[in-house]
């Protein structure tokens, strides 16, 4: 019987995560950009178990994400997001894997400072382009901002060095669990920047890229005459 309330417990949270997922719609008029307006690139970088993004660092506007400030010689800053213990570890631990997933836990942000071209930073793996408005661009970095967890001087708490190139993971004041997983974090990062991608089909790297492939160098809205209640409408 305890068994069987878990399981309509979890069937339960399953399905509500499902519709917010579907019914929330995302920050009306920032995506897609109006045509000729200019616009920012992301890209989201699938590894096939992870999926990041990367921004160029000469758009971020340091007012909003000053912690970006910690990689002056960057050309691109690649963000990641995890539970804290798993993402850290040094090499696959079981116990963090299990635990991530069925307890709310304590995150870190991953932040990568490079400057080679992308492709080649990342020979490995699928980059996703995506154009944003500037708008969106400046939610996408706000979003990052957010994330991360300050200390009492308003400085981002350093947990650690990276994992690879100049590299450091940041204590974020999110948590992670089953239904916000790093990919999910990724998605809704989107999200806030106006793209339309459904979270709920982003648990996975593989789901987070085929969300992001849907908007891949979308093309710009077209103007409209429209009342702007209605050009909203028409660019999500």
């Amino acid at each position: 019987m305890i068994a069987m309330n878990r399981n309509g417990s979890l069937l339960i949270l399953i399905i509500i995560f499902f519709s917010l997922s579907a019914c929330a719609s995302p920050p009306k008029g920032l995506f897609p950009p109006e045509a000729g307006d200019p616009t920012k690139p992301v890209y989201v970088v699938n590894n096939g178990w992870h999926a990041s993004f990367v921004v160029e660092k000469q758009d971020i506007p340091v007012e909003v994400w000053p912690e970006s400030r910690d990689f002056p010689d960057a050309r691109y800053l690649e963000v990641g997001w995890g539970d804290k213990d798993y993402y850290m570890a040094p090499g696959f631990n079981l116990w963090y894997a299990f635990k991530a997933l069925f307890w709310p836990t304590a995150s870190v942000l991953h932040i990568v400072g490079f400057s080679d071209p992308i492709e080649a930073f990342f020979p490995e793996s699928e980059i996703i382009r995506i154009d944003l408005s500037l708008p969106g661009f400046e939610q996408l970095c706000k979003t990052v901002h957010n994330s991360y967890r300050h200390d009492e001087k308003e400085h981002p708490i350093v947990a650690g060095p990276g994992l690879y190139g100049e590299s450091r993971f940041y204590l974020s004041n999110e948590k992670y669990h089953l239904f916000k997983t790093s990919n999910v974090w990724t998605a809704k990062a989107l999200r806030s920047a106006g793209v339309p991608v459904r979270p709920f089909f982003s648990i996975t790297a593989g789901g987070a890229a085929r969300e992001a492939r849907r908007f891949e160098r979308l093309p710009t809205a077209v103007p409209s005459t429209a009342p702007a209640e209605n050009r909203n409408r028409l660019s999500r």
